[in-house]
């Protein structure tokens, strides 16, 4: 029995000593890789609502700023444009307009954002016919998520014996108008 409870003191002495502080380093890694990622966000998408488009070269540099936090990331962008349909009590007759105006969005993502910013036409980062342009009232959105397994992550289901599906330690979620239109 003196045998079992040293094993168990020491046990967990070597837990609270030394597992339980390399967890908290790992999270404390991960929040700061959640500010630098917040950061990036923050400062990608305010330049595109600014300038009102996006360039290879900008985009580029946000994933340079991505890559330094050591993590993998599922970028997703979204770009809302505004569109105006005005209301007709009768769609077939433009006599029946009714001096009103409905307002929506068009979607567009990463699958027409993406070809746009990277074509295989071999022109220069700098060629105007790179640019993703937007116009004033638009909204530009950026979604992430880290798809790997950080170190906290994996400390936390070696030390609860679990398996955790969800990867994602490191989201964010950013959005804002498009202010102008400098193209």
């Amino acid at each position: 029995m003196k045998y079992v409870t040293g094993i168990f003191a020491a046990l967990l002495a070597v837990l609270l000593l030394f597992m339980y502080p390399l967890y908290e380093q790992a999270r404390s890694q991960d929040k700061l890789a959640n500010a630098v990622v917040q950061g990036a966000a923050v400062r990608f998408v305010d330049n595109v609502r600014t300038k009102g488009y996006i360039t290879p070269r900008i985009y580029e540099e946000f994933n340079a700023q991505l890559a330094a936090t050591g993590n993998q990331y599922d970028v997703e962008l979204e770009h809302l444009h505004k569109r105006y349909s005005p209301d007709y009590s009768d769609p077939a007759d433009p006599a029946t307009f009714r001096g009103s105006f409905t307002t929506f969005y068009d979607g567009f993502y990463n699958e027409q954002i993406l070809p746009v910013l990277f074509p295989d036409n071999g022109r220069s980062s700098d060629d105007p016919s790179r640019r993703y342009t937007m116009q004033v009232g638009d909204y530009i959105g950026i979604r992430l998520k880290n798809v790997n397994r950080t170190a906290a992550v994996q400390l936390w289901d070696f030390l609860m014996n679990d398996n955790t599906e969800e990867n994602a330690a490191i989201l964010m979620n950013y959005e804002g108008m498009v202010l102008n239109e400098d193209y």
